[in-house]
């Protein structure tokens, strides 16, 4: 997975997520992490579900959240910023816009 080796190189830890679902179950059991990717195409839960699931626990509602899909409709693009996204990049993205954008939130490890 590019975007996986993409931030471990960049010295991020990743948790991963298969689908919707199971991203739910993590949000629900794991506490909240230094910054969420999110992609609204998703089998089971689409990204937008997740993103109003995430802005209603009280303890993941100051987690940075990123949107990252191949979803380029305008419509979902400010739904999802006005639904609390901090930001919201369409694929195929380059990959040091990425990182610039994930500094903006975090600072990298040392």
């Amino acid at each position: 997975m590019l975007l996986k080796f993409i931030l471990a190189r960049g010295g991020y830890t990743v948790v991963h997520a298969a689908d919707g679902q199971q991203a739910h179950t993590m949000i629900d059991e794991m506490p909240p992490p230094a910054l969420v990717l999110l992609d609204i195409m998703l089998p089971y839960l689409n990204g937008l579900q997740l993103l109003a699931h995430i802005r209603q626990k009280a303890e993941w509602r100051q987690v940075p959240i990123i949107m990252l899909t191949a979803d380029s409709n305008e419509r979902d693009i400010q739904q999802a910023l006005a639904a609390g996204a901090n930001d919201y990049m369409v694929k195929p993205f380059n990959p040091r816009e990425l990182t610039a954008r994930l500094q903006r939130f975090l600072t990298v490890p040392s």
